[in-house]
This record gives structure tokens, sequence and C-alpha cells, in this order.
């Protein structure tokens, strides 16, 4: 197999492997807060659809966590989300991360 050969073949392993990699904590901490929310209450999501013809539908979107079945606490699920996904602990607490509110 030639070198471009080669490198064609690892492609799709190497960008598996960059898939799992680290990613910066500021980014973490941003996705993580999600999480976190999550173990708060459910999220809910509600569509409704109108056009020139009138009512066209809509829906009622419900999730729930097993974080927030179980009870866990919401600063609990940020840490271990963000180690999960940086491999170290957030730069602050859940409570005084920007955008967060309990």
């Amino acid at each position: 197999m030639t070198g471009r050969g080669a490198l064609m073949a690892l492609a799709p392993s190497l960008l598996g492997m960059a898939a799992c990699a680290p990613v910066p904590v500021e980014q973490a901490e941003r996705s993580c807060l999600q999480d976190a929310r999550s173990a708060v209450a459910p999220q809910t999501e509600v569509g409704l659809g109108v056009g020139s013809g009138g009512y066209r539908g809509g829906y009622i979107q419900l999730g729930v966590t097993s974080d927030y079945i179980m009870g866990r606490d919401p600063s609990d699920v940020f840490d271990h989300c963000v180690r999960r996904r940086s491999g170290r602990m957030p730069s602050r607490p859940l409570y005084d991360q920007p955008g967060w509110r309990g």
C-alpha cells in the first residue's frame, strides 16, 4: 500500500479517535450546562405550525433524564460531565457559571 493509500485507510480511525479527544474546559462547561439543567427539571418543548391556510399542526415534547429521576445534584452532574469531556475539573462551580439559572 502506498503512503497515500495507507493514510486513506487510517483516516476513519483517526477521525474516530479525534472525536474522543478531550475538549477545552471552557467548551465542556458550556455544553455541560444543559446536563445540569436536565437534572433540575424535565425539559419541555412545544411547537405550533401556522400557515396561510391556518393551523398546520403542533407537538409537545417532554424529556426526562435519569439524573432528574434519581434526584442527582445538578452541581455533581455538571462536575462529572466536565471531567468526562475535558479530563479536568471545571474552572468554577456550576452556580458561578455564566448562564446558570438554577
